[in-house]
């Protein structure tokens, strides 16, 4: 499939569908575009690496977030799970 992404096309190859590879080089051109006009550049390669650089940053500042979620909830599911065995094994006849 072709995209195209801060004037340039690209020709992509995926296991993704197209409506997907479609909206990720959308969200690429429109960071590059912003970065270019933020910044006033004109070379593409210094906006794109821009932009990486942007977009690694968002994706590490959601990995931290979700580590900050998930070793709490993941300690009050394993409580709940304790809780919910011992009130089968309180309830289960006895021989």
């Amino acid at each position: 499939m072709k995209v195209e992404i801060y004037d340039q096309v690209y020709h992509l190859k995926g296991e993704q569908d197209e409506a997907y590879m479609t909206e990720l080089a959308h969200f690429v051109d429109g960071k590059m575009r912003s970065i270019a006009e933020a910044t006033h550049m004109v070379d593409s390669l210094r906006v794109s690496m821009l932009a990486a650089l942007n977009i690694a940053d968002e994706l590490f500042e959601l990995r931290e977030r979700k580590g900050a979620i998930e070793g709490p909830l993941r300690k009050r599911v394993e409580r709940c799970v304790t809780l919910v065995e011992k009130a089968l094994e309180s309830a289960a006849p006895r021989d």
